[in-house]
């Protein structure tokens, strides 16, 4: 049996935030949250993490109930911990204070049968950004598309 484990996506991620760097933090998960994860019914848009009491915790992230879960199924939009080194979170807690930079989750996959988070560092685009860059994409394709022309 060859299943495979579906990689769930931030996918406004790229679109909202320039991603600096990132890394691989694990997860707490407890009942039938890994089930529900290995289905794929967990959503990371609008997610967000923040850093408290030397402790990253991830905010926004719904992983619904598991269908043959029992009554003691949790909330699904629960405040979930991450799992980092502490030099991790202090390098962190140094960056998040500079003006403007987040923590934002942009996937979260199995490795190993554990689950993992990769989790951006990321500053905000403007409304001017987001325009740069559709005009940068329509110019490529049209580039694209005359290369494609020419070469008939």
């Amino acid at each position: 049996m060859n299943k495979t484990t579906p990689t769930i996506q931030n996918r406004k991620a790229y679109y909202n935030y320039f991603i600096l760097e990132s890394l691989e933090a694990g997860i707490v998960l407890s009942g039938c949250e890994i089930k529900s994860i290995r289905q794929g019914q967990a959503n990371l848009q609008d997610s967000f993490a923040r850093i408290e009491k030397l402790e990253v915790y991830l905010y926004g992230m719904h992983i619904s109930s598991y269908d043959h879960g029992n009554r003691y199924n949790l909330d699904p939009m629960r405040i979930r911990k991450l799992l980092l080194n502490r030099k991790e979170i202090f390098y962190l807690t140094s960056r998040v204070q500079e003006k403007g930079l987040t923590l934002i989750p942009v996937q979260a996959y199995f490795k190993n049968g554990r689950v993992k988070i990769q989790l951006a560092l990321a500053k905000g685009k403007t409304h001017g950004d987001k325009r740069e860059k559709l005009k940068e994409k329509e110019s490529n394709l049209y580039v694209q598309r005359a290369l494609k022309f020419k070469n008939q």
